[in-house]
Protein backbone atom coordinates (compact mmCIF):
# COMPACT_ATOMS: atom_id res chain seq x y z
CA UNK A 1 0.00 0.00 0.00
CA UNK A 2 2.68 2.50 0.55
CA UNK A 3 4.44 1.49 -2.27
CA UNK A 4 1.51 2.09 -4.34
CA UNK A 5 0.75 5.36 -2.61
CA UNK A 6 4.47 6.87 -3.09
CA UNK A 7 4.51 5.63 -6.62
CA UNK A 8 1.38 7.71 -7.17
CA UNK A 9 2.92 10.58 -5.60
CA UNK A 10 6.04 10.33 -7.56
CA UNK A 11 4.30 10.44 -10.75
CA UNK A 12 2.38 13.24 -9.24
CA UNK A 13 4.69 15.39 -8.30
CA UNK A 14 6.76 14.55 -11.61
CA UNK A 15 4.14 15.32 -13.88
CA UNK A 16 3.18 18.91 -11.88
CA UNK A 17 7.36 19.73 -12.30
CA UNK A 18 7.10 18.83 -16.10
CA UNK A 19 4.01 21.17 -16.61
CA UNK A 20 5.52 23.90 -14.63
CA UNK A 21 8.68 23.98 -16.66
CA UNK A 22 6.79 23.40 -19.81
CA UNK A 23 4.56 26.97 -18.31
CA UNK A 24 7.95 28.33 -17.51
CA UNK A 25 9.63 27.89 -20.96
CA UNK A 26 6.07 29.22 -22.49
CA UNK A 27 5.77 32.15 -20.63
CA UNK A 28 9.79 32.85 -21.32
CA UNK A 29 9.04 32.54 -24.65
CA UNK A 30 6.32 34.95 -25.07
CA UNK A 31 8.23 37.53 -22.73
CA UNK A 32 11.29 36.80 -25.41
CA UNK A 33 8.93 37.28 -28.54
CA UNK A 34 6.69 40.22 -26.51
CA UNK A 35 10.35 41.95 -26.25
CA UNK A 36 11.88 41.63 -29.63
CA UNK A 37 8.38 42.90 -30.31
CA UNK A 38 9.40 45.98 -28.57
CA UNK A 39 12.56 46.49 -29.57
CA UNK A 40 11.28 46.10 -33.35
CA UNK A 41 9.27 49.15 -32.38
CA UNK A 42 11.50 51.71 -30.68
CA UNK A 43 13.95 50.64 -34.17
CA UNK A 44 11.33 52.10 -36.60
CA UNK A 45 10.33 55.21 -34.19
CA UNK A 46 11.16 58.47 -35.52
CA UNK A 47 11.74 61.68 -33.61
CA UNK A 48 8.12 62.93 -33.71
CA UNK A 49 7.38 59.30 -32.08
CA UNK A 50 10.32 60.04 -29.39
CA UNK A 51 8.65 63.50 -28.64
CA UNK A 52 5.52 62.35 -28.15
CA UNK A 53 6.16 59.58 -25.93
CA UNK A 54 8.86 62.18 -23.77
CA UNK A 55 8.59 65.89 -24.11
CA UNK A 56 12.30 67.88 -24.90
CA UNK A 57 12.65 68.82 -21.47
CA UNK A 58 12.63 65.10 -20.25
CA UNK A 59 16.12 64.05 -22.08
CA UNK A 60 19.62 65.53 -21.37
CA UNK A 61 21.05 68.44 -22.53
CA UNK A 62 23.26 66.17 -24.86
CA UNK A 63 20.55 64.98 -26.74
CA UNK A 64 19.35 66.66 -29.92
CA UNK A 65 16.49 65.90 -32.60
CA UNK A 66 18.15 68.04 -35.24
CA UNK A 67 21.01 68.47 -37.32
CA UNK A 68 21.21 72.07 -36.62
CA UNK A 69 22.50 72.85 -33.48
CA UNK A 70 22.94 76.51 -31.45
CA UNK A 71 26.85 76.45 -29.79
CA UNK A 72 26.23 78.81 -27.40
CA UNK A 73 29.48 76.64 -25.53
CA UNK A 74 31.80 76.96 -28.90
CA UNK A 75 31.99 80.96 -29.00
CA UNK A 76 32.70 80.73 -25.29
CA UNK A 77 35.49 78.87 -25.69
CA UNK A 78 36.79 80.71 -28.91
CA UNK A 79 36.68 84.13 -26.93
CA UNK A 80 38.81 82.42 -24.48
CA UNK A 81 41.41 81.07 -27.06
CA UNK A 82 41.11 83.85 -29.62
CA UNK A 83 44.47 86.02 -27.93
CA UNK A 84 46.38 82.55 -29.66
CA UNK A 85 44.54 82.26 -32.54
CA UNK A 86 45.30 86.30 -33.45
CA UNK A 87 48.86 85.45 -32.81
CA UNK A 88 48.81 82.00 -34.99
CA UNK A 89 46.41 83.32 -37.92
CA UNK A 90 47.56 86.68 -38.52
CA UNK A 91 51.23 85.84 -39.98
CA UNK A 92 49.51 83.01 -41.69
CA UNK A 93 46.75 85.01 -43.43
CA UNK A 94 49.21 88.23 -44.34
CA UNK A 95 51.39 85.38 -46.27
CA UNK A 96 48.88 83.77 -48.05
CA UNK A 97 46.79 86.86 -49.12
CA UNK A 98 49.74 89.07 -50.31
CA UNK A 99 50.76 86.99 -53.51
CA UNK A 100 46.46 87.15 -54.54
CA UNK A 101 46.40 90.82 -53.61
CA UNK A 102 49.05 91.21 -55.73
CA UNK A 103 47.46 88.97 -59.09
CA UNK A 104 44.24 91.30 -58.37
CA UNK A 105 46.16 94.50 -58.05
CA UNK A 106 44.62 97.36 -60.02
CA UNK A 107 46.57 99.27 -62.72
CA UNK A 108 46.42 102.19 -61.09
CA UNK A 109 48.64 100.67 -58.62
CA UNK A 110 52.38 99.61 -58.61
CA UNK A 111 52.49 97.59 -55.75
CA UNK A 112 49.92 96.59 -52.59
CA UNK A 113 51.32 94.98 -49.51
CA UNK A 114 50.59 94.52 -46.14
CA UNK A 115 53.14 96.60 -43.72
CA UNK A 116 50.63 95.42 -40.57
CA UNK A 117 48.19 92.53 -39.79
CA UNK A 118 46.36 91.50 -36.80
CA UNK A 119 42.95 90.53 -36.55
CA UNK A 120 42.44 92.26 -33.32
CA UNK A 121 40.85 91.50 -29.94
CA UNK A 122 36.94 90.95 -30.61
CA UNK A 123 36.43 86.94 -31.85
CA UNK A 124 34.45 86.14 -34.46
CA UNK A 125 30.57 84.64 -32.80
CA UNK A 126 28.44 82.00 -34.44
CA UNK A 127 25.25 83.43 -34.87
CA UNK A 128 21.46 82.12 -35.38
CA UNK A 129 19.60 83.15 -38.16
CA UNK A 130 16.02 84.43 -38.12
CA UNK A 131 14.92 82.45 -41.19
CA UNK A 132 16.67 78.73 -40.72
CA UNK A 133 17.15 79.14 -36.88
CA UNK A 134 20.97 77.36 -36.76
CA UNK A 135 23.63 78.29 -35.94
CA UNK A 136 25.70 74.67 -37.43
CA UNK A 137 24.20 72.04 -40.08
CA UNK A 138 25.75 68.67 -39.98
CA UNK A 139 25.97 67.17 -43.44
CA UNK A 140 26.47 63.17 -43.53
CA UNK A 141 28.29 61.48 -46.24
CA UNK A 142 27.66 57.64 -45.04
CA UNK A 143 30.99 56.39 -43.90
CA UNK A 144 33.11 58.89 -46.39
CA UNK A 145 32.90 62.16 -44.45
CA UNK A 146 30.91 64.60 -42.49
CA UNK A 147 30.50 68.45 -43.49
CA UNK A 148 29.96 71.34 -40.89
CA UNK A 149 28.12 74.21 -41.81
CA UNK A 150 28.94 77.08 -39.90
CA UNK A 151 27.45 80.40 -39.92
CA UNK A 152 29.70 83.35 -38.37
CA UNK A 153 29.85 86.59 -37.53
CA UNK A 154 32.23 89.53 -36.99
CA UNK A 155 32.51 93.05 -36.11
CA UNK A 156 36.03 93.07 -35.39
CA UNK A 157 38.85 95.82 -34.65
CA UNK A 158 41.88 94.48 -36.81
CA UNK A 159 44.78 96.25 -37.13
CA UNK A 160 45.25 96.60 -41.03
CA UNK A 161 48.01 98.50 -43.00
CA UNK A 162 48.30 98.29 -46.53
CA UNK A 163 51.43 99.92 -48.24
CA UNK A 164 50.13 101.06 -51.32
CA UNK A 165 52.32 102.50 -54.12
CA UNK A 166 50.58 104.46 -57.38
CA UNK A 167 51.92 104.66 -60.80
CA UNK A 168 51.92 108.67 -59.90
CA UNK A 169 55.31 107.64 -57.41
CA UNK A 170 52.47 108.93 -54.58
CA UNK A 171 53.04 105.93 -51.14
CA UNK A 172 49.86 105.82 -49.14
CA UNK A 173 49.19 103.53 -46.06
CA UNK A 174 46.32 102.73 -45.96
CA UNK A 175 44.59 101.09 -42.96
CA UNK A 176 41.39 98.86 -43.16
CA UNK A 177 39.17 99.35 -40.49
CA UNK A 178 35.55 99.04 -38.99
CA UNK A 179 34.94 95.00 -40.70
CA UNK A 180 31.60 93.79 -40.40
CA UNK A 181 31.46 90.13 -42.12
CA UNK A 182 29.06 87.66 -42.44
CA UNK A 183 29.37 84.27 -44.06
CA UNK A 184 28.81 80.32 -43.19
CA UNK A 185 31.95 78.51 -43.03
CA UNK A 186 32.46 74.56 -44.43
CA UNK A 187 34.65 72.22 -42.62
CA UNK A 188 34.67 69.30 -44.24
CA UNK A 189 35.98 65.97 -42.25
CA UNK A 190 37.49 63.62 -45.05
CA UNK A 191 38.26 60.41 -45.06
CA UNK A 192 36.61 58.82 -41.85
CA UNK A 193 39.27 56.31 -40.27
CA UNK A 194 38.98 53.90 -37.47
CA UNK A 195 42.73 55.54 -36.38
CA UNK A 196 42.06 58.52 -33.64
CA UNK A 197 41.06 61.13 -34.54
CA UNK A 198 38.58 59.13 -36.91
CA UNK A 199 39.33 61.36 -40.05
CA UNK A 200 42.29 62.02 -42.12
CA UNK A 201 42.08 65.21 -43.23
CA UNK A 202 40.18 68.46 -42.90
CA UNK A 203 38.78 71.07 -45.67
CA UNK A 204 37.74 74.90 -44.59
CA UNK A 205 36.36 77.03 -47.01
CA UNK A 206 33.47 79.86 -47.25
CA UNK A 207 30.66 78.64 -48.51
CA UNK A 208 28.78 81.59 -48.62
CA UNK A 209 29.56 85.53 -48.17
CA UNK A 210 26.84 87.30 -46.97
CA UNK A 211 27.79 90.82 -46.09
CA UNK A 212 31.43 92.08 -46.13
CA UNK A 213 31.65 95.89 -44.81
CA UNK A 214 35.01 97.57 -44.42
CA UNK A 215 36.13 101.31 -44.52
CA UNK A 216 39.12 102.48 -45.96
CA UNK A 217 41.23 105.11 -44.32
CA UNK A 218 44.55 107.19 -45.51
CA UNK A 219 47.21 107.67 -42.66
CA UNK A 220 47.54 111.29 -42.04
CA UNK A 221 45.11 112.20 -45.27
CA UNK A 222 42.13 111.54 -46.98
CA UNK A 223 41.97 108.70 -49.84
CA UNK A 224 39.04 110.18 -51.75
CA UNK A 225 42.02 113.01 -52.77
CA UNK A 226 42.56 110.48 -55.26
CA UNK A 227 39.60 109.34 -57.19
CA UNK A 228 38.57 106.17 -57.73
CA UNK A 229 41.62 104.69 -55.74
CA UNK A 230 39.12 103.21 -52.56
CA UNK A 231 36.96 101.01 -55.14
CA UNK A 232 39.61 99.63 -56.73
CA UNK A 233 40.99 98.23 -53.41
CA UNK A 234 37.65 97.22 -52.06
CA UNK A 235 37.45 95.59 -55.88
CA UNK A 236 40.78 93.90 -55.13
CA UNK A 237 39.79 92.36 -51.69
CA UNK A 238 36.81 90.96 -52.99
CA UNK A 239 38.10 89.63 -55.80
CA UNK A 240 41.14 88.15 -53.24
CA UNK A 241 38.53 86.10 -51.18
CA UNK A 242 36.76 84.97 -53.61
CA UNK A 243 39.75 83.23 -55.24
CA UNK A 244 41.52 82.35 -52.29
CA UNK A 245 38.59 80.64 -49.41
CA UNK A 246 35.31 80.91 -51.44
CA UNK A 247 33.78 77.42 -51.97
CA UNK A 248 34.61 75.68 -54.15
CA UNK A 249 38.21 76.84 -53.36
CA UNK A 250 39.01 75.02 -50.46
CA UNK A 251 42.30 74.46 -48.35
CA UNK A 252 42.84 71.08 -46.71
CA UNK A 253 44.61 70.43 -43.57
CA UNK A 254 46.57 66.48 -43.57
CA UNK A 255 45.86 65.24 -39.95
CA UNK A 256 47.03 61.69 -40.56
CA UNK A 257 50.09 61.00 -43.30
CA UNK A 258 48.54 59.91 -46.75
CA UNK A 259 47.13 61.21 -50.04
CA UNK A 260 44.51 63.42 -49.86
CA UNK A 261 44.64 64.58 -53.57
CA UNK A 262 41.54 63.27 -54.14
CA UNK A 263 40.64 66.36 -51.91
CA UNK A 264 41.70 69.26 -54.05
CA UNK A 265 39.95 71.84 -56.28
CA UNK A 266 39.31 69.76 -59.64
CA UNK A 267 37.21 71.04 -62.91
CA UNK A 268 34.15 68.44 -63.02
CA UNK A 269 32.76 69.68 -66.54
CA UNK A 270 32.21 72.36 -68.79
CA UNK A 271 28.85 74.44 -68.72
CA UNK A 272 27.65 75.81 -72.37
CA UNK A 273 25.95 79.29 -71.86
CA UNK A 274 23.45 80.65 -74.99
CA UNK A 275 22.61 83.97 -74.32
CA UNK A 276 19.72 84.31 -76.43
CA UNK A 277 17.42 87.33 -75.44
CA UNK A 278 15.95 89.15 -72.46
CA UNK A 279 12.55 91.04 -72.88
CA UNK A 280 10.55 93.63 -71.23
CA UNK A 281 13.14 95.25 -69.58
CA UNK A 282 12.66 97.58 -67.18
CA UNK A 283 13.72 101.24 -69.10
CA UNK A 284 16.55 102.81 -66.77
CA UNK A 285 16.56 106.23 -68.93
CA UNK A 286 14.82 109.68 -69.17
CA UNK A 287 15.37 109.70 -72.93
CA UNK A 288 15.23 107.02 -75.09
CA UNK A 289 15.45 103.14 -74.12
CA UNK A 290 18.19 101.31 -72.53
CA UNK A 291 21.08 100.10 -73.66
CA UNK A 292 21.42 96.55 -71.92
CA UNK A 293 24.00 94.18 -72.11
CA UNK A 294 24.61 91.30 -69.73
CA UNK A 295 27.40 89.49 -67.67
CA UNK A 296 27.46 86.12 -67.06
CA UNK A 297 29.64 83.66 -64.47
CA UNK A 298 29.78 81.40 -62.03
CA UNK A 299 32.59 82.29 -60.12
CA UNK A 300 32.61 86.18 -60.21
CA UNK A 301 36.29 86.50 -60.91
CA UNK A 302 37.47 89.21 -63.66
CA UNK A 303 39.60 86.68 -65.81
CA UNK A 304 35.78 84.24 -66.02
CA UNK A 305 33.57 86.61 -66.20
CA UNK A 306 31.79 86.95 -69.46
CA UNK A 307 30.46 90.08 -71.10
CA UNK A 308 27.78 90.57 -73.71
CA UNK A 309 27.89 93.08 -76.59
CA UNK A 310 25.84 96.16 -75.95
CA UNK A 311 22.25 96.42 -77.82
CA UNK A 312 21.08 100.30 -77.92
CA UNK A 313 17.73 101.86 -77.23
CA UNK A 314 16.72 98.37 -76.85
CA UNK A 315 14.60 96.72 -74.19
CA UNK A 316 13.43 93.24 -76.52
CA UNK A 317 17.67 93.33 -76.78
CA UNK A 318 18.82 90.06 -78.37
CA UNK A 319 22.11 88.76 -78.12
CA UNK A 320 22.36 84.74 -79.21
CA UNK A 321 25.79 84.58 -77.97
CA UNK A 322 28.06 81.59 -76.87
CA UNK A 323 29.69 81.41 -73.81
CA UNK A 324 31.79 78.78 -72.10
CA UNK A 325 32.28 78.10 -68.23
CA UNK A 326 34.45 75.44 -66.52
CA UNK A 327 32.28 73.72 -63.52
CA UNK A 328 34.39 72.82 -60.12
CA UNK A 329 31.18 71.37 -58.34
CA UNK A 330 27.85 70.93 -59.79
CA UNK A 331 26.21 70.09 -56.88
CA UNK A 332 26.69 73.52 -55.19
CA UNK A 333 27.65 76.28 -57.51
CA UNK A 334 24.98 78.40 -59.49
CA UNK A 335 24.67 80.48 -63.12
CA UNK A 336 24.42 84.44 -62.53
CA UNK A 337 23.07 86.32 -65.19
CA UNK A 338 23.36 90.61 -64.67
CA UNK A 339 21.85 92.96 -67.11
CA UNK A 340 22.63 96.46 -66.99
CA UNK A 341 22.00 99.66 -68.81
CA UNK A 342 25.20 101.14 -70.17
CA UNK A 343 25.71 104.64 -69.33
CA UNK A 344 28.31 105.14 -71.52
CA UNK A 345 31.59 107.02 -69.15
CA UNK A 346 29.62 106.42 -66.60
CA UNK A 347 28.62 103.52 -63.73
CA UNK A 348 26.56 101.05 -65.98
CA UNK A 349 23.29 100.67 -63.44
CA UNK A 350 21.84 97.57 -63.14
CA UNK A 351 18.43 96.44 -64.51
CA UNK A 352 18.00 93.10 -63.25
CA UNK A 353 19.67 89.64 -62.19
CA UNK A 354 18.82 85.79 -62.19
CA UNK A 355 20.41 82.32 -61.19
CA UNK A 356 20.16 78.52 -62.08
CA UNK A 357 21.44 75.99 -59.90
CA UNK A 358 23.40 73.82 -61.86
CA UNK A 359 22.47 70.64 -59.78
CA UNK A 360 18.95 71.43 -61.54
CA UNK A 361 20.68 70.55 -65.61
CA UNK A 362 20.20 66.97 -66.51
CA UNK A 363 24.02 66.05 -67.87
CA UNK A 364 23.86 66.71 -71.54
CA UNK A 365 20.42 67.60 -72.09
CA UNK A 366 20.42 71.17 -73.26
CA UNK A 367 17.86 72.75 -70.97
CA UNK A 368 15.86 75.88 -72.59
CA UNK A 369 14.95 78.53 -69.31
CA UNK A 370 13.13 82.14 -69.11
CA UNK A 371 14.33 83.57 -65.75
CA UNK A 372 12.42 86.72 -64.36
CA UNK A 373 14.91 89.31 -63.01
CA UNK A 374 14.85 90.25 -59.74
CA UNK A 375 16.83 93.36 -58.03
CA UNK A 376 18.77 91.06 -55.56
CA UNK A 377 19.39 87.25 -56.03
CA UNK A 378 19.39 87.08 -51.86
CA UNK A 379 15.50 88.30 -52.18
CA UNK A 380 13.71 86.18 -54.78
CA UNK A 381 9.94 87.84 -53.84
CA UNK A 382 10.35 90.47 -56.02
CA UNK A 383 6.87 92.19 -57.56
CA UNK A 384 8.06 94.91 -59.84
CA UNK A 385 8.29 93.45 -63.77
CA UNK A 386 12.16 93.86 -64.56
CA UNK A 387 12.00 91.63 -67.41
CA UNK A 388 13.14 88.29 -68.40
CA UNK A 389 15.95 86.54 -69.87
CA UNK A 390 16.21 83.58 -72.24
CA UNK A 391 19.15 81.61 -71.90
CA UNK A 392 19.66 77.52 -73.15
CA UNK A 393 21.94 75.56 -70.87
CA UNK A 394 24.23 72.56 -71.32
CA UNK A 395 26.76 70.94 -68.62
CA UNK A 396 28.76 67.88 -69.85
CA UNK A 397 30.46 66.42 -67.12
CA UNK A 398 34.09 65.03 -67.82
CA UNK A 399 34.30 61.71 -69.28
CA UNK A 400 30.46 61.39 -70.12
CA UNK A 401 30.46 58.98 -72.73
CA UNK A 402 28.64 60.17 -75.89
CA UNK A 403 28.11 57.41 -77.78
CA UNK A 404 29.85 58.30 -81.00
CA UNK A 405 33.04 58.05 -83.15
CA UNK A 406 35.60 60.02 -84.72
CA UNK A 407 34.03 63.14 -85.79
CA UNK A 408 36.26 63.97 -88.42
CA UNK A 409 35.67 60.68 -89.67
CA UNK A 410 34.94 61.33 -93.68
CA UNK A 411 31.23 59.45 -93.18
CA UNK A 412 30.39 60.76 -90.23
CA UNK A 413 27.01 62.59 -89.21
CA UNK A 414 26.28 65.16 -86.53
CA UNK A 415 22.89 64.37 -85.15
CA UNK A 416 22.87 66.42 -81.57
CA UNK A 417 24.57 69.28 -80.09
CA UNK A 418 26.37 67.41 -77.66
CA UNK A 419 28.47 66.00 -80.04
CA UNK A 420 29.01 69.58 -81.80
CA UNK A 421 29.79 71.05 -78.67
CA UNK A 422 31.80 68.48 -76.96
CA UNK A 423 34.48 65.58 -77.60
CA UNK A 424 35.91 66.10 -80.85
CA UNK A 425 33.82 68.28 -82.27
CA UNK A 426 35.94 70.59 -80.16
CA UNK A 427 38.04 70.25 -82.91
CA UNK A 428 41.40 68.57 -82.34
CA UNK A 429 42.89 66.66 -85.83
CA UNK A 430 45.73 64.32 -85.02
CA UNK A 431 48.22 64.45 -88.65
CA UNK A 432 50.87 61.88 -88.17
CA UNK A 433 53.93 63.07 -89.76
CA UNK A 434 56.94 60.42 -89.90
CA UNK A 435 57.64 59.49 -86.23
CA UNK A 436 55.84 62.97 -84.85
CA UNK A 437 52.47 63.67 -84.05
CA UNK A 438 51.10 66.90 -85.04
CA UNK A 439 48.15 68.30 -83.39
CA UNK A 440 45.75 70.22 -85.63
CA UNK A 441 43.12 73.02 -83.92
CA UNK A 442 39.48 72.85 -86.25
CA UNK A 443 36.11 74.64 -86.05
CA UNK A 444 33.31 73.03 -86.04
CA UNK A 445 30.56 74.87 -88.66
CA UNK A 446 27.00 73.19 -87.95
CA UNK A 447 25.73 73.42 -91.94
CA UNK A 448 22.74 72.03 -93.11
CA UNK A 449 19.24 72.82 -94.74
CA UNK A 450 16.23 73.96 -92.34
CA UNK A 451 12.47 73.21 -93.56
CA UNK A 452 10.44 75.33 -91.47
CA UNK A 453 6.34 75.01 -92.37
CA UNK A 454 4.34 77.46 -91.49
CA UNK A 455 0.92 75.75 -90.76
CA UNK A 456 -1.38 78.25 -88.93
CA UNK A 457 -2.03 80.89 -86.50
CA UNK A 458 -4.71 81.33 -83.62
CA UNK A 459 -6.28 83.55 -81.94
CA UNK A 460 -4.17 86.79 -83.44
CA UNK A 461 -5.14 90.49 -82.24
CA UNK A 462 -7.69 92.37 -84.11
CA UNK A 463 -6.21 95.52 -85.78
CA UNK A 464 -8.31 96.65 -88.30
CA UNK A 465 -11.83 98.80 -87.13
CA UNK A 466 -13.74 96.12 -88.29
CA UNK A 467 -12.33 94.19 -86.22
CA UNK A 468 -10.19 91.30 -88.38
CA UNK A 469 -6.56 91.68 -90.00
CA UNK A 470 -5.40 90.39 -93.27
CA UNK A 471 -1.75 88.19 -91.61
CA UNK A 472 1.12 87.06 -93.33
CA UNK A 473 4.43 85.60 -91.76
CA UNK A 474 8.18 87.24 -92.34
CA UNK A 475 10.66 84.56 -91.66
CA UNK A 476 14.49 86.11 -91.02
CA UNK A 477 17.30 84.27 -90.30
CA UNK A 478 19.08 86.80 -87.98
CA UNK A 479 23.09 86.15 -88.96
CA UNK A 480 22.65 85.36 -92.53
CA UNK A 481 19.67 87.80 -92.63
CA UNK A 482 17.90 85.67 -95.26
CA UNK A 483 14.44 87.07 -95.58
CA UNK A 484 10.92 84.99 -96.70
CA UNK A 485 7.10 85.74 -96.33
CA UNK A 486 4.44 83.72 -96.54
CA UNK A 487 0.82 84.92 -98.69
CA UNK A 488 -1.51 87.13 -96.64
CA UNK A 489 -5.02 85.60 -95.67
CA UNK A 490 -8.09 88.24 -95.48
CA UNK A 491 -9.97 88.64 -93.00
CA UNK A 492 -8.93 86.28 -90.16
CA UNK A 493 -7.52 86.12 -86.90
CA UNK A 494 -6.97 82.34 -87.28
CA UNK A 495 -5.43 82.12 -90.06
CA UNK A 496 -4.13 78.94 -92.17
CA UNK A 497 -1.10 78.77 -94.52
CA UNK A 498 0.43 75.71 -94.67
CA UNK A 499 3.69 76.82 -96.60
CA UNK A 500 7.19 75.41 -96.13
CA UNK A 501 10.59 77.30 -96.72
CA UNK A 502 14.03 75.92 -96.94
CA UNK A 503 16.90 77.88 -95.47
CA UNK A 504 20.65 76.94 -96.40
CA UNK A 505 21.85 77.23 -92.64
CA UNK A 506 25.87 78.03 -92.97
CA UNK A 507 26.30 78.48 -88.95
CA UNK A 508 23.54 76.43 -87.12
CA UNK A 509 25.39 77.12 -84.00
CA UNK A 510 25.04 80.63 -84.10
CA UNK A 511 21.89 81.46 -86.47
CA UNK A 512 18.87 82.42 -85.54
CA UNK A 513 15.01 82.63 -86.70
CA UNK A 514 12.38 85.40 -86.44
CA UNK A 515 9.41 84.89 -87.58
CA UNK A 516 7.24 88.37 -87.64
CA UNK A 517 3.54 88.65 -87.60
CA UNK A 518 2.31 91.29 -89.58
CA UNK A 519 -1.85 92.54 -90.80
CA UNK A 520 -1.11 94.00 -94.21
CA UNK A 521 -3.09 96.78 -95.68
CA UNK A 522 -3.08 99.24 -98.59
CA UNK A 523 -1.61 102.01 -97.37
CA UNK A 524 1.04 100.20 -95.37
CA UNK A 525 1.53 97.48 -92.63
CA UNK A 526 0.66 96.98 -88.65
CA UNK A 527 2.95 95.16 -86.48
CA UNK A 528 0.82 91.93 -84.82
CA UNK A 529 3.77 90.22 -82.82
CA UNK A 530 6.93 87.59 -83.20
CA UNK A 531 8.61 84.86 -82.06
CA UNK A 532 12.13 84.06 -81.53
CA UNK A 533 13.83 80.52 -82.12
CA UNK A 534 17.43 78.81 -81.89
CA UNK A 535 18.21 75.91 -84.23
CA UNK A 536 19.22 74.19 -81.01
CA UNK A 537 16.35 72.16 -80.68
CA UNK A 538 15.80 71.11 -84.35
CA UNK A 539 19.41 70.54 -84.36
CA UNK A 540 19.04 68.05 -81.78
CA UNK A 541 16.01 66.37 -82.28
CA UNK A 542 15.91 66.64 -86.07
CA UNK A 543 12.05 67.28 -86.94
CA UNK A 544 9.52 68.78 -84.71
CA UNK A 545 6.12 70.33 -84.88
CA UNK A 546 4.97 72.42 -81.89
CA UNK A 547 2.90 76.19 -81.02
CA UNK A 548 4.65 79.22 -80.57
CA UNK A 549 3.39 81.89 -78.09
CA UNK A 550 4.00 85.48 -79.98
CA UNK A 551 6.05 87.90 -78.38
CA UNK A 552 4.76 91.78 -77.69
CA UNK A 553 0.98 90.78 -78.91
CA UNK A 554 -1.96 90.44 -76.28
CA UNK A 555 -2.69 86.88 -77.49
CA UNK A 556 -2.04 84.60 -80.71
CA UNK A 557 0.46 81.41 -81.21
CA UNK A 558 2.01 79.70 -84.66
CA UNK A 559 2.05 76.41 -85.36
CA UNK A 560 4.82 75.80 -86.90
CA UNK A 561 7.12 72.57 -88.16
CA UNK A 562 10.08 72.13 -88.46
CA UNK A 563 13.12 69.80 -89.66
CA UNK A 564 16.75 69.75 -89.99
CA UNK A 565 19.15 68.17 -92.74
CA UNK A 566 22.44 68.30 -91.37
CA UNK A 567 25.61 68.85 -93.51
CA UNK A 568 28.28 69.37 -90.96
CA UNK A 569 31.75 70.75 -92.16
CA UNK A 570 34.93 71.43 -90.69
CA UNK A 571 37.37 74.68 -91.00
CA UNK A 572 40.81 75.08 -89.58
CA UNK A 573 41.48 77.32 -87.07
CA UNK A 574 44.25 79.36 -87.32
Amino acid sequence: MSFLLGLVMGITVGIGLIVMFVRSENSRSKWRSDFATTIAAFARMTVEDSRKILPSQLYPSWVVFSQRQKLTWLNSHLTKIWPYVNEAASELIKTNVEPILEQYRPIILSSLKFSKFTLGTVAPQFTVTKRLKKGVSIIEHGADGITLELELQWDGNPSIVLDINTRLGVALPVQVKDIGFTGVFRLIFKPLVDEFPCFGAVCYSLRQKKKLDLTLKVIGGDISTIPGIADAIKDTIENAIEDSITWPVRKIIPILPGDYSDLELKPVGTLEVKLVQAKELTNKDIIGKSDPFAVVYIRPLPNRMKTSKTINNQLNPIWNEHFEFIVEDASTQHLVVKIYDDEGLQASELIGCAQVQLHELEPGKVKDVWLKLVKDLDVQKDNKNRGQVHLELLYVPFGMENGFTNPFAPKFSMTSLEKVLKSGADGIEVIENGNSVMQKRREVIVRGVLSITVISAEDLPAVDIMGKADPYVVLILKKSDIRNKTRVVNDSLNPVWNQTFDFVIEDGLHDMLILEVWDHDTFGKDYMGRCILTLTRVILEGEYKDTFLLDGAKSGRLNLHLKWMPQPIYRDRE
